[in-house]
């Protein structure tokens, strides 16, 4: 796959079917926090797409594919002494799993953080049976920095929470 083909753009409200389809999935939910809703509905998606229209600066991108909406990256900036820090969050359709879309998502959102963003860490928390994930944030360079024991509570089960970070250098 050429990157060419993926790249991150603003999320508009013509996206709002598209994504609303896309995260109505329970394996998407399964690895997200419980804050994102699930069933996913067009409602959830509008209000989600205008926060994101309203954000400044920008830090939630539809992940486009050949001109296909197929996930969502972005990052939360953190505050006071932590506000050269964000933590990255991100997800891909389940159709579009496979391609290598998050790896380039990544390093995307990575380059936006550090260079427009002036950011100094992006880290990210993945679930202990994400092994996908964890090699998306690898193959980007990124270090795996602890393993946080049974620190999250999902699907009423405790997991590890695996913690990466990339520093701008």
């Amino acid at each position: 796959m050429k990157p060419k083909e993926i790249k991150l753009r603003e999320l508009h409200l013509s996206d709002k079917s598209q994504l609303a389809k896309l995260a109505n999935n329970k394996k998407i939910w399964d690895n997200l926090r419980d804050s994102f809703p699930y069933p996913y509905s067009e409602k959830d998606a509008e209000l989600f797409i205008n926060l994101t229209i309203e954000e400044n600066p920008k830090q939630n991108f539809a992940i486009d594919y050949a001109g296909d909406l197929c996930g969502v990256i972005g990052l939360i900036i953190q505050n006071d002494i932590y506000s050269k820090s964000a933590e990255i969050g991100y997800w891909i359709g389940e159709s579009f799993w496979g391609k290598g879309i998050a790896t380039t998502a990544i390093e995307l959102i990575t380059n936006y953080g550090f260079e427009d963003l002036k950011l100094n860490r992006i880290y990210a928390g993945v679930f202990e049976f994400n092994n996908l994930s964890m090699k998306a944030l690898e193959n980007n360079g990124y270090k795996k920095e602890g393993i946080f024991k049974k620190a999250v509570l999902k699907n009423a089960k405790f997991l590890d929470e695996h913690r990466y970070f990339k520093l701008n250098t």
